[in-house]
């Protein structure tokens, strides 16, 4: 069963994040599936235009239901950056067991797809303007180090060089297991590190393009 396959939310409920530079439309019940762009509708709509390649990760019963904006939240320095930080309150809601394992299937499927993109790709990414830009294993090596910084925040502590399938290993015990030392809760956690993943994972198709 394909993580779309699972229960279907009738509505996408999406919050923004809104900042200075960039605004986030992020959707809650599909870790991964969140975009930027300037303005509140533009990042909808942008959200809405990559739901096709997000539906190669859910799988093809990937069938998002009309957006229901559910509020917003202050961004951060961070969120100008380029990358979604702020908690909203519906990050406190409990994941019960069914909809964890539903995320946590999500999230390995974040992983599967990042780990083929990087295998077909060429080592040598397209640069900006400017020549600026990682390549290929620059950016998986970023990625793998992020994933175990995120670990410190779930209440797993991951030593550096732990090969990176035990690392992704560790990871999902630990939010199973629901540590209590943990500072961010599962829902935003593995909606964060979903993020990341697919966002490095559609850079790097769209630069070895």
């Amino acid at each position: 069963m394909t993580p779309s396959e699972r229960s279907q939310p009738p509505v996408t409920r999406v919050y923004l994040e809104v900042g200075k530079k960039w605004t986030f439309a992020v959707a809650l019940e599909w870790p991964g599936w969140t975009r930027r762009a300037k303005g509140e509708e533009a990042a909808i709509e942008e959200l809405l235009g990559y739901a096709a390649r997000y539906r190669a990760v859910a799988g093809f019963g990937f069938k998002p239901g009309p957006v229901e904006v559910v509020g917003q939240v202050a961004g951060t320095m961070t969120t100008d950056f380029g990358a979604p930080d702020a908690m909203g309150p519906w990050d406190a809601e409990t994941l019960d067991e069914v909809e964890l394992e539903r995320f946590i299937t999500i999230l390995d499927a974040t992983w599967q797809y990042f780990d083929e993109t990087v295998r077909r790709a060429p080592a040598t990414l397209a640069k900006g303007p400017r020549g600026g830009g990682r390549d290929r294993d620059q950016i998986a090596d970023h990625v793998r180090e992020a994933e175990r910084h995120l670990s410190s925040k779930i209440g797993r502590r991951i030593v550096p060089r732990t090969p990176w399938p035990e690392q992704r290993e560790a990871i999902v015990e630990t939010l199973r297991s629901k540590a209590p030392t943990g500072t961010w809760p599962a829902r935003y956690a593995i909606r964060r590190a979903a993020y990341h993943v697919m966002d490095h994972a559609w850079e790097i198709e769209d630069k070895g393009a």
